[in-house]
């Protein structure tokens, strides 16, 4: 029985949590005497694991203060989302986008810089967590584009790297789906342009998740 499988990106692709990353980000940075970092560079580095992602926002510090703007960043992200202050919209047309694809019979998951904890939270809170047979996360996995996640989520649904799409809105889902050899469809809703999503890959850039569903058909 072929398996087709669709695997997504959460933040910029299923769910809008740039403001809750950006927040955190930067009262990260103030707890560690650290000006905040751009909030534009912050957005643009939503999806890779968050040790990744502050060594690319604060290079020049050491291993020890980046690790603990990690300790802060994870401690100020539970509070906002333990508070229910933590907003993570789902972006129009992606609750009817994941109803049709499971009834046209695919399997779908999640790969995502997002905890184990936070992922579980977001899916929960939007009442999709039995959407998905397959969640892989940064706590179990390098970074993207490393194309562990993807390896992983065809393991867990049976599936041949040529029967799934990679689905996301940065680069680094785009390469992480050609690492994986398995196909990468692009969205423009999220915090990468398309011409960076086609450069690093995309098939093809979806303008809506409607046109994401003509795309998969």
């Amino acid at each position: 029985m072929t398996v087709r499988l669709a695997v997504f990106d959460c933040d910029g692709t299923l769910v809008d949590g740039q403001a809750g990353v950006c927040h955190a980000m930067e009262q990260a940075f103030v707890e560690t005497g650290l000006p905040a970092p751009d909030r534009h560079q912050v957005r643009r580095i939503v999806g890779l694991s968050l040790p990744q992602a502050i060594r690319l926002l604060a290079p020049q510090a050491d291993e020890d203060l980046r690790a603990e703007i990690d300790r802060q960043y994870r401690v100020i992200f539970r509070a906002a989302r333990e508070a229910g202050q933590l907003v993570e919209p789902l972006y129009d047309g992606i609750r009817e986008l994941l109803d049709a694809l499971l009834a046209d019979g695919w399997t779908l998951g999640v790969a995502t810089g997002k905890s184990d904890r936070g992922l579980e939270h977001c899916l929960a809170s939007h009442g999709l967590s039995r959407h998905f047979l397959t969640l892989q996360t940064a706590d179990r996995h390098p970074s993207k584009p490393h194309p562990s996640m993807l390896d992983a989520a065809l393991a867990d649904a049976l599936a041949l790297p040529e029967q799934a799409v990679m689905i996301g809105d940065t680069q680094y889902d785009m390469a992480m789906a050609v690492n994986a050899g398995v196909r990468g469809l692009g969205v423009d809703w999220g915090y990468h342009t398309t011409a960076e999503l086609r450069d690093a890959g995309a098939l093809a850039v979806a303008t809506s998740p409607a046109h994401l569903l003509e795309l998969l058909a």
